[in-house]
Formats: structure tokens, C-alpha cells, sequence
């Protein structure tokens, strides 16, 4: 009885034995791999600013650019008003577009009746080859009208700085303006804002502004 119980366990071992022997070939028939991705966040950056100027619309020699100025209108007289776009280093391609805004655009109406405001005409020097001209929009609530210009193509700026051509270099108050008509337009403001979105994804820069607006 004893040799037949040690019979037993002596297979009952050589069986975990061999059992063992096979758990350990499968563990040893693995495979491992894998795949890194790195990714980094592409950028669209702009900048927007003008000369610096005194009231009477020259410029103050030497000053860094800036983002406002002050303008004591006179008829006849011309300011110095430069705006420019500058896309940042490290950019990606992106269309460019600066609006142009008038308050007061019911009272600037009257003065140029019976056709109304082209305020376009002020603009000096309007670079129409590379801002083209998308057309005006008039906002009878907010009693403004903006003027909306594209840059021609789609710039990038992967290794530094690139400055655009301004979109006019100054604007001249029309002769024919009364000092009535200047009263009437007392406080009027100009602003112009610059946007930028990518290209990458559009096949046009109109497909990219109608879905940002």
C-alpha cells in the first residue's frame, strides 16, 4: 500500500513537472511593442498697430508703434494713420483680413448725400493690389459702418516676422466738409481690427472666413 501511495505521488509530481515545464515554455513566447507619437500645437498670431502721431496727423519721430491715436480734424487737412499687420514668427499659414470702422455712419451719410459715405475715398495710398476689397456693411443699430478688406494670399511665417503692406498710409478730411458738418462728427471714431485664421483645412480664404463668422 505504502509503494503504491509513493507510486501516486511520484506521478503526481512528474505531472506538476511537466506542467510547470509547459507554463514556463508559453511565458516565454511573448512579444512586446510599441508606438511613440509626439505631437505639438500649431499656432496662427498677429499683431496689429500704426504710427505714433500727434493730433495734427504728423508722425512722432522715433516713437514705437502703438494701437490708437488722437486726430484734430480739419477739412482738407491729412493724418498719417499706417495700419499694418505683422504675422508672428512661428505662425502657420493663415488668411488675413482688416476691417475698417466709422461711428457716426448716419451723420457721415448726410454730409456725402444724396449717394452716401464712400469712406474708402479718405484712404491715401490704398494698397488695392494686396488688401482686396470684400465691400461695406452698414450696422443701423450701433449707427457704424465697417469696410472689409482680404490680403491676397495666405501667409505663414515659419522662421521670423513677416510685415505686411499697410493697408492705406494716411487719410485726408475732404475739402468740401464744412465746420457745421465737423461738429456734427465730433467724436467720431475710427477702428480697424486685423484677424487671421489658419488656411490648413480650406480650400479658399472665403470657405475659411464663412466659418469663422
Amino acid at each position: 500500500m505504502k509503494t503504491k501511495r509513493k507510486a501516486l505521488l511520484l506521478t503526481f509530481c512528474a505531472v506538476l513537472l511537466v506542467v510547470a515545464s509547459v507554463l514556463g515554455t508559453i511565458a516565454y513566447l511573448t512579444s512586446q511593442d510599441e508606438v511613440k507619437n509626439t505631437f505639438t500645437v500649431g499656432q496662427v498670431a498677429i499683431n496689429l498697430d500704426e504710427a505714433k502721431v500727434n493730433p495734427d496727423g504728423t508722425v512722432v519721430e522715433g516713437a514705437d508703434r502703438v494701437k490708437a491715436n488722437s486726430y484734430k480734424l480739419l477739412p482738407g487737412h491729412t493724418y498719417t494713420k499706417d495700419p499694418m499687420v505683422t504675422v508672428l514668427k512661428g505662425s502657420e499659414s493663415s488668411y488675413i483680413k482688416m476691417t475698417v470702422t466709422f461711428t457716426m455712419a448716419k451723420e457721415l451719410d448726410a454730409i456725402f448725400a444724396p449717394d452716401g459715405a464712400d469712406l474708402t475715398s479718405i484712404f491715401n495710398d490704398y494698397n488695392a493690389a494686396n488688401w482686396i476689397a470684400k465691400g461695406n456693411t452698414k450696422d443701423a443699430t450701433a449707427n457704424t459702418r465697417t469696410y472689409e478688406f482680404w490680403y491676397k494670399d495666405a501667409v505663414g511665417a515659419p522662421n521670423g516676422n513677416v510685415a505686411l503692406d499697410a493697408l492705406f498710409e494716411s487719410i485726408t478730411v475732404p475739402s468740401t466738409i464744412n465746420n457745421d458738418q465737423l461738429k456734427a462728427i465730433a467724436g467720431m471714431k475710427i477702428t480697424v481690427n486685423a484677424y487671421a485664421i489658419q488656411a490648413d483645412g480650406f480650400e479658399t480664404a472665403k470657405d475659411a472666413w464663412d466659418a469663422f463668422s
